[in-house]
Parts: C-alpha cells; structure tokens; sequence
C-alpha cells in the first residue's frame, strides 16, 4: 500500500501476505478480487465493454470508436486486413458501441485464439472538444463498470505486509519493545498527555491562561508529519522533500500555496541540509516520528495559533523548546506512567492478544527479549496486567531504561542488574540471565554476551528510528514496524467509495498525460475542467483520511516521507503485535514485485486505468 504497491482499488496490499488463520474469510476476498480480474480480463482482451456510455457532451458523437484506455483512432484498415501492430503501440485494443462487429484473430507473436473486434463506426467527424470529452466518458465507463461493490473488501488489518522476504523459519530470536509494541494504548492517553503538557506551559513556563481553554483536538495531527522550528510550521513532505500543497499549517489554520512558495524561496521543495537528520531532529525541521508525538504537535499548533489570533509577538523557536519541554516533563516526572499504573483496564488495550503471542512463540522453542526505554517498575505492572505475575518467565533477558536509540550506537554504558525491589546492583555484568532484571548497557555488550547476531533475530518496534534504524542499517537484524495507524487506513482504503474515486484519479490522469499533444483552444478549455476535476479527486481522497494532512502514507500520488523511511527500515509491518497470532512460526512473508516506472504498462492496473507511460502513435503525432 505504499511506494507504488497498491495498484486498482489498492486490492494488491493483501496480496503481501494472506493470514493463516481458519477465521479469516479469504473465500470471498479471493472471489471478489477474482471477479475484477475477470472483468479486466475479458474488457483487454476480448470484447470491449457493451454497456450504455454515461451521458456525455452534448457535442458529443452518439458513437464512439474507442474505448478510451487503450483504443486508437484512425486504425480502421490495418485492424481490419490483420496487420500486425506497428512498433512502440500497445497491442491490446478494444471498442465500444458496436454489438455485432466480425470476429478476427490478433495474429499477435506469440499469442493464439484470442479474437479482437475492428472499428466500423460510420459517425461523422467530431470536433475537437466532442472527441476529447467521448475519450472521457467512454474511459469513465470502463472505471466504474470494472469495479463491482466490495471488490476491495479483501483488505484487513489483521494482515502482517512485508517490504522484503522474511521466512520466519530461519527466526530464533524474538525481541520487542514495550510501549505501543507489547503494550498499545488507548487514545485516552494523547488527552492526558496534551492537557498536562499545556498546563504545564501556563505554570512553568508562564503562558497566558487563555491557552488553557485550548481543548485536545484528536484528530487534527497525523504521525510523521515535519515542524519548520523557525517559521511555526506543520506539515507533511513526501519521500523526494516536497512539501504537499494544502497540508502546511501555522497554527490551526492553513497557509495558502502562495504564501508557503513565497517563504520557502518559490518551491515546495525542503533542502537536505535543512530537513530533519538522521533520527528525525534537523538543524531547522523536526519529523514527528513516535505515537506520543501526536499530544506535541496539536500543543504546538493550538500555542501558534493563540499568538497568531491574538496578534501577540512571540519566538516560533522559544515556542517549540518550551512545548518539547513541557511534553518531556510528562515524562520526566512520570505522570503517564502513574496514569496508566492507577487504570490499566482503560488505558492498556488487547493485552490478552499479546498474552497469546508470547504463549504461542515460547511453545515453538523461541527465545525472547525486552529492550525498552520505560522503567522497570512500570512495564512489571503492565506485563502482569497482560501476562500474568510470572511473565519474565518469558524472557531470557530483560533491559529497561536502555536510553534507546543511543543503546544501539553506544559501547561505553555498562549492563546494571537490579534486584527484586528495582534498586541497582553493583555486581559487574558477565551474562545476561534469565529471569533477571537488567538496566541501561549497550547494543555491543548484548551481542558480545549473548551472541544473537544476523537474521535469525526479529526486533518489533514502533519508533521507525529509535526502534529499527540501527539494527537492520549497522547490524542486520530483521525488523518488524508496529504501525496502528494501518487499522484505520484500511479501513478507508477498503471503502468502495475510495476505490471508485482512486481508480478514476488515475484513469482521469492517465488520459490527460496521454491527451496533452492537442493543444488548440478548445483542447484547453477541456483540460482546464479535467485539472478542475482531477484536483477535486485528489483533495477527496486525501480528507477520507484525515482532513488536514491524509494519509500517513501517502503525498498525493507519492509517498510520504514516513512511508519513504518504513520501507527503509523494516522487514515487514503491521498494525499491532496480535497479526503473528494469523501466521505459523515457518510463515515466509514474501514482497509483491510492484512496477517501477518503465514495467507499469505491463501491469493490469495500469492497462484497466489507461495510464501506460507510452502514448499511443496517433497521440504522439503533434509532437516534434
């Protein structure tokens, strides 16, 4: 579902891995899934589509010669004497408005029995805007036709994807982080986190009252969105740091396109040197990358804008270093953890899931291990919340406060054991026992003592840098994202409602790149409503999501930067850690070949949508 993997209704994200489990309803997944395939099929390559045209221009012709993906005008007498196809033109036509035209053979290389129909329309000439607007209607058709109700109903969270081959066979060693790994929260959580943070700006750091009647907005941030320190800005940048028109907010408002190319030097793009850094924390712009960030960038945003609508002068970089501050003091001072210690049954969700996730990786002969950043004292109330009082039982180690992500670069802080009641040891570290406790050490010292090295080790994490970075780039463990967000977005991506406008968006797009070449006044007028419409697509798709910024994973057509640095840094992801309850312990999670640029005519996506990148030779006739 993302860099390029979802192709028609996005269906092909399922295709990554199909759950085990004997509850998943795979039978009518695979059957709708199979009916658009068959639909596609037949339409390349058999008989075209014979149903009515939706009601068209009415300049329109009331016939029409092509079917508009992938038809060509003007080919009557070679289609009709059998003449093979002229290099550099797609093969597979097909027409419409004709039922009963003669039968004949492609004649194809290679391809044998498969009949074609011929273009015998008598209907005199169109103009030129007749002809573009039947090329759109009969394109349209063919979209809407194509995608029957529920076709991407095949889609589910409960599915692990995979970004590279991962055969859990070859998996010994299971690690986790804890919080929102083993442990996921409610949204509750983000309430508490925002209103404590915000309090803490009016009593620490002497804020005006009035931003306490700023309440928490739990839907206006979305996770890896950018913060511009020095101008105030939130926003979202695709994987070639670009930032996506319509998503740049000061304060709780949008800033105009116009504004936003004005400051940032007439581009949209962000400079290397400027963006964020390795682990998300740029000299100038900050990438939003954890879970717990969503409480920090809605504080952020409601502090500008208290200024910016009171027209009070104010430091956008004091701004930023006293909201970071207040949120780290939530932490620092360990309300979350009290919170969420005094009522674990509301903050702490599917803890019996990841009960049967460990119970099910330990009868397999698995060994396990902890590495978090939380205390001891916190992660023991919320392991036997989930597990039970015996849960180290588990684990053949267990590190808290392991100050990731420097644990993974570090060599020099040494393993400190603590006893029964949490209090450090003194004792030097020659092993890593279980049942104990360890505190603080570092990456080299845990493979020095252990020698849990390679791929036979899998480490799930939710932080794409603290979490995963560093031990698939530096020491080639596989890596497993925790990402929750994907319930809600395929949620949406499965909506028929979705699939429509996608498929649509991409067949309106693949016509206009095709279409270009004619370039009188009428042709311009026709795009110009085209570009209207296409713009409207776009913004419809993105506010399905989320209205101000999308989806997580995706820039528009391309993807986010977030979804640029999930490829990168992990094996394979999911929404929570109860998708490994759906596979068996020998699954082998195996990437789909998605199309680079030049492959994308020969993928049935493409050819349905009529966004082949090579225009068909009439098409490319004005071209000098």
């Amino acid at each position: 579902m993302i860099n390029g993997r979802r192709g028609l209704c996005e269906s092909k994200a399922v295709f990554s891995s199909q759950p085990s489990s004997p509850k998943r309803k795979g039978g009518s997944a695979n059957m709708s899934l199979k009916t658009v395939g068959t639909a596609l099929t037949r339409s390349l390559w058999s008989r075209g589509n014979g149903t009515p045209p939706l009601p068209r221009n009415p300049k329109a012709s009331r016939l029409s010669t092509t079917c508009g993906a992938f038809g060509d005008h003007g080919e009557k007498s070679r289609h009709q004497s059998g003449e093979a196809p002229s290099p550099g033109e797609h093969p597979h036509k097909c027409a419409s408005g004709d039922t009963k035209r003669p039968k004949e053979s492609m004649r194809g290389p290679g391809v044998t029995g498969v009949r074609r129909r011929s273009f015998t329309s008598n209907a005199a000439p169109m103009d030129q805007r007749s002809y573009l607007w039947t090329r759109y209607n009969d394109l349209k058709r063919l979209v809407y036709d194509l995608i029957p109700p529920g076709a991407c109903k095949s889609l589910n969270s409960s599915v692990i994807y995979a970004n590279n081959e991962v055969n859990l066979a070859e998996v010994d060693i299971y690690g986790f982080d804890y919080d929102y790994t083993l442990a996921q929260y409610s949204n509750a959580l983000n309430t508490l986190i925002y209103n404590t943070a915000r309090d803490f700006l009016v009593e620490h750091f002497k804020y005006p009252e009035e931003i306490k009647k700023y309440d928490y907005l739990p839907n206006f941030a979305v996770r890896g969105l950018h913060y511009d320190i020095q101008k105030g800005l939130l926003m979202k940048i695709d994987a070639f740091h670009y930032i996506q028109p319509g998503t740049v907010y000061r304060g709780l408002s949008p800033l105009p396109d116009e504004e936003v190319l004005e400051l940032y030097g007439g581009t949209f793009h962000v400079p290397l040197q400027q963006d964020s850094g390795f682990y998300g924390k740029g000299p100038k712009v900050k990438q939003f990358m954890d879970i717990f960030s969503i409480p920090e960038m809605t504080l952020m945003a409601v502090a500008n804008d208290f200024f910016i609508t009171n027209d009070i002068e104010y430091d956008p970089v004091h701004l930023f270093k006293d909201v970071s501050e207040a949120i780290g003091m939530v932490h620092i001072k360990g309300y979350m953890y009290k919170w969420i210690m005094q009522d674990l049954d509301k903050f702490i969700l599917r803890g019996d899931e990841t009960d049967a996730v460990l119970h099910k990786l330990v009868s397999h002969g698995k060994k396990l291990f902890l590495i978090t950043n939380s205390p001891f004292s916190f992660v023991d109330k919320g392991m036997t919340h989930m597990v039970g009082k015996n849960w180290r039982d588990f684990f053949d180690v267990v590190i808290v406060q392991a100050d990731k992500p420097h644990f993974f670069t570090d060599c020099i802080k040494p393993f400190r054991r603590l006893d029964g009641n949490g209090d450090l040891r003194w004792e030097k570290i020659n092993s890593l026992e279980k049942g104990q406790i360890y505190k603080q050490g570092n990456l080299f010292d845990f493979l020095r003592l252990t020698g849990w090295r390679g791929s036979k080790v899998l480490y799930f994490g939710d932080h794409l840098y603290s979490d995963l970075a560093d031990l698939m780039l530096r020491h080639g463990w596989r890596t497993a994202a925790i990402v929750p967000e994907l319930d809600h977005e395929t949620k949406v991506v499965s909506a028929h409602r979705y699939a429509v406008n996608l498929t649509w968006l991409q067949a309106l797009t693949g016509l206009m790149e095709r279409l270009q070449v004619h370039r009188d006044a009428e042709s311009r007028d026709v795009f110009l409503e085209w570009q209207k419409e296409r713009e409207e697509l776009r913004v419809m798709t993105k506010n399905l999501f989320n209205p101000q910024f999308g989806s997580i994973f995706r820039t528009l057509h391309n993807p986010t930067y977030f979804s640029r640095r999930l490829n990168r840094f992990s094996d394979i992801y999911m929404a929570s850690l109860s998708c490994l309850l759906n596979y068996d312990t020998s699954y082998t999670f195996y990437p789909r070949r998605t199309p680079l640029q030049h492959e994308a005519p020969l993928w049935m996506d493409q050819l349905c949508t009529g966004c082949m990148k090579t225009p068909h030779l009439e098409d490319m006739a004005n071209i000098r």
